[in-house]
């Protein structure tokens, strides 16, 4: 049994592209997610589910597309592309699309929205696809066709999940996937006096732990409480939750391929350090890893 996963975007805030962002890839968060019965679990809906969407039309040869989308939050870098997702422009092809409880806004009115003659020229009820809408809490853990997920509450402002996803009877073989989080110490988020320690049991013994690592420690002291984390902070969270592999994830608009391979250099050495024995790799278009 195992679990599937390939990078479509892995850009925060912005979309990059450019000569300088070409390894690492310049569209904004989306991951695809397979199971071993070959179910599509899609992983936010920044600029990378266009390509995906193109992907997955040529792989169907004509047969229905069906999948779950689950969102981490409604931020614009992470819904952007879903207007763009083509298999939402064909009949047939059926979506869930999954968000959490705890928005200021249901993730159905955000994405309806969207689709406002005033900023985009397709209504929502010209979709052809059939698109429906669940909610999942923090705490929450829901068993799926062919998989095992569970929510957690990160830190992020407006309120962002984190998911980890095994398939049922292998908890053991999990993917654990936190897009926007910060670990530091900025921001006003409340929460209970022991998250971090909850936070490192919901990653404990992760096959995959892909986190947010946006800002260096320097970049940090400018912009905390903005709900994003360090690559130091990210691979001590690695190492205390026992993961086997920390992706790299949600890189800065203006971070070019040579910083990202000096930041993930400078990560290795760090584990080195710790004495620990966490694989590290920085998230880059394209990237393939089974689970």
């Amino acid at each position: 049994m195992s679990l599937r996963l390939q990078f479509w975007g892995t850009r925060g805030s912005i979309p990059s592209p450019g000569a300088k962002t070409v390894r690492y890839g310049g569209n904004t968060p989306c991951l695809e997610l397979r199971t071993e019965s070959g179910r599509l679990i899609i992983l936010d809906a920044g600029t990378g589910i266009r390509e995906l969407g193109r992907s997955l039309i040529d792989r169907a040869n004509g047969a229905p597309i069906r999948g779950d989308i689950f969102l981490t939050h409604a931020h614009w870098d992470h819904i952007q592309g879903f207007p763009f997702f083509a298999p939402i422009f064909q009949r047939g092809n059926h979506f869930l699309v999954w968000g959490s409880k705890t928005l200021e806004r249901s993730i159905d009115t955000v994405l309806r929205d969207q689709f406002s003659p005033v900023v985009f020229p397709v209504s929502f009820e010209q979709l052809d696809a059939t698109i429906d809408f669940s909610e999942i809490a923090a705490g929450e853990q829901r068993e799926n066709d062919g998989y095992v997920v569970e929510a957690f509450g990160v830190r992020h402002p407006g309120g962002a999940l984190g998911y980890r996803f095994h398939e049922p009877g292998a908890p053991e073989r999990a993917l654990v996937y936190i897009s926007d989080n910060e670990l530091g110490s900025g921001g006003a988020y409340g929460g209970p006096a022991d998250w971090k320690e909850q936070l490192i049991g919901f990653a404990r013994g992760a096959r995959v732990l892909i986190h947010d690592t946006t800002y260096t420690t320097e970049e940090y002291d400018h912009h905390r409480g903005w709900g994003h984390s360090t690559y130091a902070d990210g691979v001590e969270l690695a190492i205390a939750a026992q993961a086997e592999t920390l992706v790299l994830f949600h890189h800065e608009p203006r971070r070019t391929d040579e910083e990202i391979d000096r930041r993930v250099e400078e990560c290795r050495a760090l584990v080195h350090a710790r004495g620990a024995r966490v694989q590290v790799l920085a998230a880059a278009e394209g990237l393939t890893l089974t689970i």
